[in-house]
């Protein structure tokens, strides 16, 4: 087998393609020979130290990655349901990036037939992500106006989904005008592109009482002025920091201790006061709650397979050049998901 590791934090470089013996599963545990692995904003997170999970709940040297399609290898002692040869989709909780994994039968799941390796890699992580922000925490009714920020991206595309589907009005931020087709195929009725024109203008031109949720994955850059455009009840749902991160692969640790300090710091009592709420969500943190997440994976996969919900563009990267497709996702310029081919 191949895989990515990374000794310790650092810049693309750090990013080392080895070759190992394969590992035959343990008891309750499945072997998948990996079609494809998908990519996330997170996985540089993990290159450059920053990600807690990884240092709390794996270490380094780690490989990483979320996510996983291919087939069943090998079934380890245990396992029933499984056979060499199916097709599975996986959540990896890191140790994505290669060719051969091994790992809990309770994280595999069958692959609908209508989705390719290549779709399913790129589905488990954001749309599991978007799923608990939207059902476990915002809980969707129709009419509700949402504003969707990076909602070219990953998760921003899939929260576009899952809204239509509620039948919520989703407005979609872009940040580059080639993306915006691809924000009003996921399901959003207005796109803003910031690039363009002036982001809060325009969200509160679009939704004058304010928007009922709003997601955010920037961190410092829009978390003050989102949570101020929320409506009376509304929700701001945080899941990542992006505009404190580089660009570049590496840290400057100037500029994120002064965008740590510019970072809000919500107040109870105002929130009290405004009947707003703000919430959070790091999957990999959700880890032990297994049968929550199971639920939910099951609750999209079936979604997938009707048709109700469609797999975002996809471009590939080989394995080896792993650090390429960090650089791309790490640029902002992409649209929909990354994938590696081992």
């Amino acid at each position: 087998m191949q895989r990515i590791v990374i000794d310790r934090p650092g810049g693309y470089d750090t990013l080392r393609l080895v070759t190992e013996a394969d590992r035959a599963p343990a008891q309750g545990e499945l072997a998948i020979d990996v079609e494809a692995c998908g990519v996330n904003y997170a996985d540089g997170i993990v290159r450059m130290g920053m990600y807690a999970s990884a240092k709390e709940l794996h270490g380094y040297p780690i490989t990483p990655g979320f996510e996983v399609a291919g087939r069943v290898a090998a079934v380890g002692d245990g396992v029933t349901g499984w056979a060499a040869g199916d097709d599975v989709l996986a959540l990896t909780l890191f140790g994505g990036y290669t060719s051969r994994l091994t790992l809990d039968a309770t994280r595999v799941f069958r692959r609908p037939a209508g989705l390719t390796a290549l779709e399913a890699a790129g589905l488990p992580a954001v749309f599991l992500t978007a799923w608990y922000m939207v059902h476990e925490q915002v809980h969707p009714r129709p009419g509700a106006r949402w504003l969707v920020h990076s909602a070219a991206g990953g998760v921003g595309g899939a929260l576009a989904q899952l809204g239509r589907l509620a039948g919520a009005d989703v407005v979609g931020v872009v940040g580059a005008a080639h993306k915006i087709d691809a924000t009003r195929a996921a399901g959003c009725s207005q796109v803003i592109d910031k690039s363009r024109e002036d982001l809060w203008q325009r969200a509160r031109a679009l939704a004058p009482d304010g928007f009922d949720a709003v997601f955010d994955a920037n961190g410092v850059a829009t978390l003050a002025r989102s949570y101020a455009h929320l409506a009376p009840t509304g929700k701001l749902a945080v899941y990542g920091f992006a505009s404190m991160l580089p660009r570049d692969g590496r840290l400057n640790w100037l500029a994120l201790a002064r965008d740590w300090l510019r970072t809000p710091r919500f107040s109870p009592l105002a929130m009290t006061r405004d009947n707003r709420s703000v919430l959070a969500c790091n999957l990999s943190f959700l880890s032990g709650h297994a049968p929550l997440l199971n639920a939910g994976m099951e609750w999209l996969l079936a979604r997938f397979a009707g048709g109700e919900l469609k797999p975002p563009p996809v471009a590939t990267y080989p394995l080896a050049k792993a650090a390429d497709a960090q650089r791309a996702i790490e640029s902002g310029q992409t649209v929909g998901k990354l994938v590696l081919l081992p």
